[in-house]
């Protein structure tokens, strides 16, 4: 594994650009989120999308978060009718915590990442630090809890060699020090232009 140990500020175009030849080249990532530390990969790449799945020993028929850069990066992958673009502009708005919402996928990612009833798990990330990687690599980013699946999710990877190791392991780590909150997003499902909250 290989550790980029500093704080977001300090962060150059140079370790930008090294985050997007990592994405890819389909490896792992750890970044920190706008919540709490995340495993990471583009959401375009099966292949990588099956080792976050291996790593986490989680089941294959769970979905996994796809962060964007923008509303207009989401319409790319959802169908996103007037009723539902309304409640999502509100939901992610600058003041409003952050939030991950299911929308109906257009089914131009891999099947990995979309629900059995045909949903996309997509969220627009408060951070800074993120939409920049997503805008380098101009491609949506997955994003699951740093953790063995079933296991409480790290706020920091100091850790993180007693959980991952040997050959299963993430391939570059982004230690910016301990995460912003201490729990995942709130997710909500807007299919149909209601709003149903399914994680407080």
């Amino acid at each position: 594994m290989i550790k980029i140990e500093k704080k977001l500020a300090d962060f150059k175009p140079s370790d930008f650009d090294l985050i997007s030849v990592y994405l890819h080249a389909g490896k792992i990532l750890v970044l920190p989120t706008d919540t709490i530390y995340g495993l990471s990969c583009l959401a375009t790449d099966r292949e990588a999308i099956k080792k976050i799945f291996k790593l986490k020993k989680r089941e294959g028929h769970k979905p996994l978060i796809t962060l964007v850069s923008s509303v207009a990066m989401a319409k790319r992958y959802v169908q996103l009718v007037k009723p539902e673009a309304e409640l999502l502009k509100k939901l992610w708005s600058a003041k409003a915590r952050p939030t991950t919402v299911i929308l109906r996928a257009k089914n131009n990612l891999p099947a990995e990442i979309i629900s059995d009833s045909g949903g996309l798990s997509c969220r627009l990330p408060k951070s800074d630090f993120l939409i920049k990687i997503i805008k380098k690599a101009n491609l949506p980013i997955i994003s699951t809890s740093l953790n063995l699946s079933g296991e409480a999710p790290l706020i920091a990877v100091d850790k993180l060699d007693n959980i991952f190791f040997g050959k299963n392991k993430p391939d570059l780590i982004i230690n910016t020090g301990v995460a912003r909150r201490k729990k995942p997003s709130r997710l909500v499902d807007l299919r149909g232009g209601g709003l149903k909250i399914i994680r407080k």
